[in-house]
């Protein structure tokens, strides 16, 4: 069943003891009129709560075989062109995807998240920047317009929504989780939103939005970071504590987005239900399109979070004190800061490096790294200088 916000937007007439003439006609109209938009936008205040119908009767216990939730973010430059030539915006290619798969998964509840791009109604009242969507057993059960966060980018207004429509039966049997946008800073984080350039979003704020997420202790079977450079040590251990397997690109990931089609049938794609297989079908088919559509590096790894932990522990201090220099008052020049496999430094090479992560990678075709056969799989920060981390 659709839903959607009814707003009140009636205004108190004033009975005129004097007759009315036509300016006073027309006057009382544009008072009318503006004080029906401003019942609209107060209507939408961050302040008011969202308002929604209750699930239909008999829903309530409902238990999903399959519960995903899609946070999808907008509100950057996602501007490409594809191979005719036709312009696109990535974050609408994987908002597509997501309600694709919303509806090809009839034993699934999906929630969508669309962060959009701040606007205003007649270039003076800001609007609602963020879309929702619930699907259950295929169909679209609820869809409404929310504010974001305006000061913190945790995830706290679709946390609240989500808990708000989710099955309040058992738990399902597969819970997925996929961020798709950005790279998702490791520090600082200022700028991340177009719209709001002095809000920060980064690894830890994430984390923050997905112990929300699960607070009732149940915990993502996968999580998806549809991002550049989030097969990291620090990202992998921040993120990890609230799923099992997590497939992330190390290096650079060609529009911040892998391909989701193996997610529109999971009945089919899961087969016997094991989590991992299925987390190796999705890195290889998103590997394959890459590969197979540009000539930049390529790297999809499936992370184990418990067979992990040994090397993320091993390297923790290091890292940590890498991204202290990073992240300090005194910024840190990009001259003496780069990314690179955590293999190609000696502080990083440990025997349990290569524990508990299954890495695709293929060079790019062109430059100076086009020799370079392999990756760990783990990537790091390469900072030289005074006070920097070897």
């Amino acid at each position: 069943m659709f839903q959607k916000k009814v707003f009140d937007t009636s205004v108190m007439r004033t009975p005129y003891s004097s007759p009315i003439t036509h300016a006073s006609v027309a006057m009382f109209a544009a008072r009318s009129c503006c004080a029906g938009l401003a019942a609209f936008l107060l209507s939408c205040s961050p302040a008011l709560p969202l308002q929604h119908e209750p699930p239909p009767a008999g829903e309530a216990a409902y238990t999903p075989h399959y519960s995903i939730v899609f946070v999808i973010h907008g509100d950057g430059d996602y501007l490409y062109h594809d191979t005719a030539g036709t312009e696109r915006l990535a974050d609408l290619e994987a908002l597509a995807g997501a309600k694709r798969i919303a509806v090809g998964n009839p034993r699934a509840e999906v929630f969508v998240f669309h962060q959009r791009a701040k606007k205003h109604l007649l270039f003076i009242f800001p609007l609602p920047d963020g879309d929702f969507s619930y699907y259950r057993n295929g169909l679209l059960v609820a869809q409404e317009s929310y504010w974001r966060d305006q000061e913190h980018s945790q995830l706290a207004p679709e946390v609240e929504l989500f808990h708000r429509f989710r099955s309040m039966g058992k738990h399902a049997s597969m819970n997925v989780f996929l961020y798709c946008g950005h790279e998702i800073p490791e520090f600082g984080g200022a700028g991340y939103d177009e719209s709001y350039p002095k809000r920060t979003f980064t690894v830890r704020d994430l984390a923050v939005g997905l112990n929300g997420f699960t607070r009732d202790d149940t915990t993502f079977d996968l999580m998806v970071l549809s991002t550049c450079f989030g097969g990291t040590p620090y990202t992998i251990e921040t993120l990890g504590t609230h799923a099992r397997y997590i497939i992330a690109s190390p290096d650079n990931l060609h529009l911040s987005y892998f391909d989701l089609h193996v997610m529109e049938r999971l009945d089919l794609s899961m087969g016997d239900g094991d989590v991992e297989a299925f987390a190796r079908k999705f890195a290889h088919q998103a590997f394959n399109r890459l590969t197979r559509d540009i000539q930049t590096a390529v790297s999809v790894g499936v992370y184990d979070m418990v067979r992990v932990q040994g090397f993320v522990r091993s390297v923790r201090t290091q890292y940590d004190q890498t991204l202290t220099v990073l992240g300090g008052e005194t910024a840190v020049s990009g001259d003496v800061m780069k990314r690179c496999d955590c293999a190609d430094l000696p502080g990083y090479r440990r025997p349990s490096m290569k524990e508990g992560v299954e890495i695709l990678f293929r060079p790019a075709q062109f430059g100076r790294f086009q020799t370079k056969r392999d990756h760990s799989g783990w990537e790091c920060w390469d900072v030289k200088g005074p006070g920097g981390v070897f």
